[in-house]
């Protein structure tokens, strides 16, 4: 049986990807901030599925976080063949009106954990001639948007090149581009979400099914919705200047709550 490692399991993505991996048979190493609900999505995991749930309690905006998943994902005997990494956040407000100190948690969590913590799984993996990498970044990595957006395309490229780096090692590495998602994200970042329009919405469970759909096929990079795949031609011919103006604007109208 093979063991999956989900960073910011407990909600949204993270917890989509939890759910299905434990109803295909795969045994979880559940990660997050929050102890209390890591048990309880491990209990929950565990009694409905059969399968085993380990809980490891990290801030990964935090080197000591980051160190004790890497441990985990370094450990012989009881390896880790898929790693989501999951985990993020988002910051209201236009650069300069968010805190530098929230900044760089923010390069922390999207960038250098992402870093450490693939290099961490795939050595291993190389080494065994198999295992999986999902780095989820978003479609903001594809237009001008601020730090969260510049984090999210430093993420696909990383994952992008890893890929080249690793092929024919047995190791898979795909970026992940979701568009908007009904999860906690924009609540915790103090964002409202009434003007966003019903049909840019996707299912977090059908999501995660199009991207290990994806991950089986070889794919590096993956926006899993047709939707999206639109969007997105689009914004590969639309002039940057106009994409930013457009992207800036959107961000603006998402009020606190």
């Amino acid at each position: 049986m093979t063991t999956a490692l989900i960073t910011g399991s407990t909600a949204g993505i993270g917890a989509a990807f939890a759910r299905r991996l434990a109803a295909d048979g795969h045994d979880l190493v559940l990660v997050a901030r929050d102890t209390k609900r890591l048990q309880e999505q491990a209990t929950e995991l565990h009694d409905r599925h059969g399968i085993e749930a380990e809980v490891l309690t990290a801030d990964l905006a935090e080197d000591d976080g980051i160190s004790s998943v890497e441990q985990r994902l370094g450990e012989r005997r009881r390896p880790v063949d898929l790693l989501v990494n999951n985990a993020g956040f988002g910051n209201k407000g236009r650069f300069l009106e968010v805190s530098m100190a929230d900044e760089l948690r923010m390069l922390k969590v999207h960038c250098e954990a992402v870093m450490r913590l693939t290099a961490a799984a795939a050595a291993p993996m190389r080494d065994r001639g198999r295992g999986g990498v999902v780095n989820v970044a978003s479609v903001a990595a594809f237009v001008p948007r601020g730090t969260y957006g510049a984090s999210k395309a430093w993420v696909v490229q990383f994952t992008q090149g890893a890929a080249r780096d690793l092929a024919g090692t047995g190791v898979r590495l795909m970026a992940l581009c979701p568009g908007f998602v009904r999860t906690e994200f924009h609540e915790r970042a103090g964002m409202g979400t009434d003007n966003i329009p019903g049909w840019m919405w996707l299912d977090a469970d059908k999501l995660v099914s199009s991207a290990l759909a994806d991950l089986s096929r070889g794919k590096t990079l993956s926006v899993p919705d047709p939707r999206y795949k639109a969007l997105m031609g689009v914004v590969k011919l639309a002039p940057r200047g106009l994409l930013g103006g457009v992207s800036s604007r959107a961000g603006r109208k998402y009020g606190p709550r």
